[in-house]
């Protein structure tokens, strides 16, 4: 087993083992309304136009533009036959290009007039054949629900990782685990906690029970005398990494067992959180197929001083102006709350003056 005082495995170092030894879990065909918030396994493009023939933005009147130019309550123009009706949504009669609302019709006479595809959504106008609806790793969002919906999907391809969350040794396990359910729900995934003893015997039969692709060992991570999560670790399967060049986070570790990759995060509040999002978040992206959506760069509002040789996480609040930071190691559970996400600062980096440009990690 590593001692503290043995050195820390970079960050990016435990990345590249973390990634290299997880693969995608298999994807699951869920009802539309079901997908949303999951991560398409998949492209899904649109094998039609919507909508396949030019069709009516309103109720009203199909009629040909030309033919009632001009018209008006001064100068109504008498039409041979009376205009058909026609709702929202349906496609528009052959010989017609426009739609006149119903108060533009008196009788046979028309005393307005529409302009050619006045009221009409073209052909292909909402979705294009071909179009991609989502693509791979993509988070689905309400609004795609809408287009796939229209283009005639009532399932979708989807990829569920599915974690354990093993709590020892902590006050408020259930809160924190809690916490971490919430953060891998955000991410596309599905949370199962148990709190077990902080005992060797019993923290290793945790690891393989349950069904799940991955587990999270949320703490006893450390090296005290009763910090028994590696040693369960070791017992259960094999640790890679104990001690991580990560401020706050030191003591977080990586393994596997029964077949699964596993996380070992630290119990603080603060540490379990930045383990998440330097670990946790990167092992969620790996099993679900994620990719990372673009970021925004903000400008600080507040200098960031770190030490070099670590890589450190601040938590951070966005604000309109801004980005400000709230703190990292030993950062108070009252602001804590306050984070809305957290800035990856780099080993070889002394932090960042105020009104650096940064990207943000969302929690």
């Amino acid at each position: 087993m590593r001692s503290p005082f043995a050195a820390l495995r970079p960050l990016s170092e435990t990345l590249d083992l973390l990634r290299g030894a997880v693969s995608p879990v298999a994807p699951r065909t869920l009802p539309l309304p079901a997908a949303r918030g999951r991560i398409a396994a998949e492209s899904v493009r649109a094998a039609q136009a919507v909508p396949d023939a030019p069709s009516a933005l309103r109720d009203g009147y199909a009629v040909e533009a030309a033919a009632i130019a001009g018209a008006s309550a001064y100068a109504p123009v008498l039409l041979l036959r009376a205009p058909p009706w026609i709702e929202a949504g349906a496609a528009l009669p052959a010989g017609t290009d426009a739609v006149l609302p119903a108060e533009g019709l008196e009788g046979r006479s028309a005393v307005a007039e529409a302009g050619a595809w006045d009221g009409i959504r073209a052909a292909g106008e909402d979705v294009a054949a071909g179009d991609v609806l989502i693509a791979a790793g993509e988070r689905i969002g309400p609004l795609p629900l809408l287009a796939l919906g229209a283009a005639g999907h009532d399932g979708l391809r989807v990829r569920i990782p599915r974690l354990r969350l093993v709590a020892t040794g902590l006050d408020g396990a259930e809160t924190l685990t809690a916490t971490l359910s919430a953060l891998i729900a955000a991410r596309g995934g599905t949370a199962e906690a148990v709190a077990v003893p902080d005992e060797e015997a019993a923290i290793a039969a945790a690891l393989l029970g349950g069904e799940a692709d991955a587990v999270f060992v949320v703490g006893g991570t450390g090296f005290g005398r009763t910090d028994r999560s590696a040693a369960a670790l070791e017992r259960a399967g094999a640790v890679t990494v104990h001690g991580v060049a990560l401020r706050p986070g030191e003591t977080a570790g990586l393994g596997a067992a029964g077949g699964r990759p596993v996380l070992l995060l630290p119990g603080r509040p603060e540490a379990a959180l930045a383990a998440f999002l330097a670990l946790g978040h990167p092992l969620l992206a790996a099993l679900s197929g994620a990719r990372e959506p673009p970021s925004r760069p903000a400008p600080l509002l507040r200098k960031i001083v770190s030490a070099i040789g670590l890589t450190e996480i601040v938590f951070v609040r966005r604000r309109a102006e801004g980005i400000e930071p709230l703190g990292g190691a030993g950062l108070p559970l009252r602001r804590l709350v306050e984070a809305d996400g957290a800035v990856l600062v780099p080993p070889e980096s002394e932090g960042y003056a105020e009104g650096s440009p940064v990207e943000v990690v969302l929690l």
